[in-house]
């Protein structure tokens, strides 16, 4: 199931459902919630708030998802209700259950039936048969199917709301605001894996459209018009393009080093034996098309130059087509393509580092060092706060500008050296952020909500180590804004020529076959090997056939591919018809991985325990 699936409503409201309000109101608040959790109980005031100030515009529907867990009273709550909706007094019941959350044994639910004139005999049976708890167990499983964690969990119209509980939050995502469309509209978008792709693939698009146009020469005199700035002796001018590569693309080499940095401590590439398969088919993937584009280049000392430019996958490309396929998809095989990727950047930055490095300058290596040092000690006297990294990184980078080898590495370089610290006691943040919420009603009000504010910044602080929260602010930066402009500034080449179509050169091709068959088969090639030694093993639930198409993904390569094609080629012509070759090779090989996934993957459905078990809740 893919994420943004299970952030909408996957089972639409229909008349096995209890509704309060018109069938046409213009908003459907869908309410998942459990009568003994205590939070629920609080939201269901600011529920009753939203129906009295909205009128007819809102109709509330309420789904069961009684957490038997942690509230052993909630399933028999939740048939009670339901028992009650059979004479015709569902909502009645529901408010007494959540205006008596202390008190739901049997014998008090029947007291409630009284109080309600129910007919006292007929509830008792179908209380005792357990009448309704097939209802109940469909909209529990509906809740997970629709991603439904803890309770109370609303959807507005069949989206998931993720904003405060308050009344007037509520109130805003009800109405919709045009500042709430906005963002709610934004946050629809980022949601979806595949987004970052579709924006680099428009923004190639238009690049693509702008340079074989009519205003072909507007676009090469935009990217190369000179920019720069002074402070004191330091004076620093270049070409747009060269600010896009060599300035925002830090950014986004830091980020990467992040999620490098993630993997390597926490995730996939944590241990031997978790790295082992991936660490083996990024080196095949990077091998094998190595090799294809020095066949296609061998005579060519200058050309050779390019031998690494399809080593690399983009991963913004390839997950985005394993989201479209969906359900097709194994979790499994998309865990194993991020760290695949991540193992192959690895291997991308060393490539840069050590083969398209220019002439050294020793002094500024010397500045840039010390600058290192001095990260390596804020890390080491666990130092927090961003700005002092912030500082001395945009050092570290001025220093590598001077320097002769890529000024990107500084970001990776400064990823590093961001500190991370080790799991938290979820268990004492939750102890403490219930003692501030206790404290809460004591005290001048401006002085406990500053005081609030505070304290609940710090636990969550805790609960988010630097390194990784940084990485989560700075992502959409880089996904939608950064990436996109490099692009935009990259993937502008003309698509023919005065000796006729650009493809039909040793880089273009090279690059074409390494991409299409190098890639593929350097990956199964070495994965097959790793797993048949004992080296890894693949996960059971991908098939081989499966685990060779989807390889086919893995020749996707762009944006790492386009800057080791800029770092590789100074010959504006042999820099042209590399992109070509990129951007041809990864279009094949995009059509050919959706085309063999499509036919060898069936259609899985994720089926969790918590359908048969109630999740933990929210409290």
């Amino acid at each position: 199931m893919s994420s943004e699936s299970r952030v909408r409503l996957t089972e639409p409201v229909s008349d096995r459902d209890h509704s309060k309000g018109p069938n046409d109101s213009p908003v459907t608040l869908v309410e998942y919630g459990d009568y003994e959790c205590p939070y629920c109980g609080q939201a269901e005031n600011s529920v009753h708030e939203i129906q009295e100030r909205t009128g007819d515009a809102v109709r509330l529907v309420f789904r069961h998802f009684p957490n038997r867990t942690v509230h052993p009273h909630a399933k028999l709550a939740a048939e009670a209700a339901e028992a009650a909706g059979e004479q015709g007094k569902f909502w009645e019941m529901h408010d007494m259950l959540f205006q008596h959350q202390d008190h739901l044994e049997e014998y008090d639910v029947l007291d409630y039936a009284r109080e309600l004139d129910l007919d006292v005999e007929q509830f008792r049976t179908e209380l005792d048969q357990h009448t309704h708890s097939k209802k109940i167990n469909e909209d529990f499983r509906s809740g997970i199917k629709s991603g439904v964690q803890g309770t109370p969990t609303w959807f507005i119209n069949g989206t998931r709301y993720d904003g405060a509980w308050d009344p007037e939050s509520l109130l805003d995502a009800v109405r919709k605001p045009m500042g709430v469309r906005i963002s709610a509209l934004t946050s629809e978008f980022t949601r979806l894996a595949a987004s970052g792709g579709l924006m680099l693939l428009i923004f190639s698009a238009l690049a693509l459209f702008w340079a074989n146009s009519p205003f072909a020469e507007s676009y090469v005199e935009f990217w190369h018009t000179e920019a720069g700035f002074s402070l004191g002796n330091l004076h620093l001018e270049r070409s747009l393009l060269e600010w896009v590569n060599e300035g925002l693309m830090v950014i986004f080499f830091f980020v990467l080093g992040l999620e490098i940095k993630r993997e390597v401590t926490a995730g996939e590439l944590a241990s031997v034996k978790k790295a082992a398969l991936p660490i083996a088919a990024a080196v095949g993937g990077m091998v094998v098309p190595a090799l294809i584009y020095a066949a296609f280049n061998a005579s060519n000392p200058i050309a050779m130059q390019g031998w690494a430019i399809p080593v690399a996958t983009d991963i913004a490309f390839t997950l985005g087509i394993l989201t479209v396929l969906g359900g097709r998809i194994p979790l499994s095989l998309k865990i194993f393509f991020t760290a695949m990727a991540i193992a192959d950047d690895v291997g991308g930055i060393l490539v840069i580092a050590l083969f398209y490095t220019s002439e050294i300058n020793v002094a500024a290596l010397f500045v840039a060092a010390l600058f290192f040092a001095g990260l390596l000690l804020l890390n080491r006297w666990r130092v927090f706060s961003p700005l002092p990294y912030s500082l001395l990184g945009i050092g570290l980078w001025l220093a590598f500008l001077s320097s002769g080898v890529h000024p990107t590495l500084a970001g990776v370089l400064l990823a590093v050296t961001i500190p991370t610290r080790s799991p938290p006691n979820v268990k004492r943040l939750m102890a403490q952020t219930d003692t501030v919420l206790n404290r809460y009603e004591y005290g001048e009000t401006e002085v406990r909500e500053q005081a609030l504010v505070r304290a609940l910044k710090t636990v969550l602080d805790r609960m988010e180590p630097p390194a990784q929260r940084l990485e989560h602010e700075l992502q959409p930066w880089v996904a939608y804004l950064i990436l996109p402009i490099f692009a935009l500034a990259n993937a502008g080449v003309p698509l023919g020529g005065a000796d006729g179509l650009a493809l039909l050169n040793p880089v273009s091709m090279g690059i074409i076959f390494g991409l299409v068959l190098g890639k593929p088969i350097g990956v199964a090639f070495f994965a097959w090997l790793a797993a048949r030694t004992g080296i890894a093993e693949k996960p059971l639930d991908i098939s081989w056939k499966q685990f060779i198409s989807a390889s086919a993904l893995a020749g996707i390569g762009f944006t790492i591919s386009i800057f080791i094609a800029q770092a590789a080629f100074q010959d504006p012509r042999l820099l042209s018809n590399a992109k070509i070759g990129i951007l041809a090779g990864s279009i094949i090989a995009a059509g050919i991985g959706f085309g063999l996934l499509y036919l060898t993957s069936p259609h899985y459905d994720i089926v969790t325990e918590a359908e048969a078990e109630p999740a933990p809740a929210t409290d």
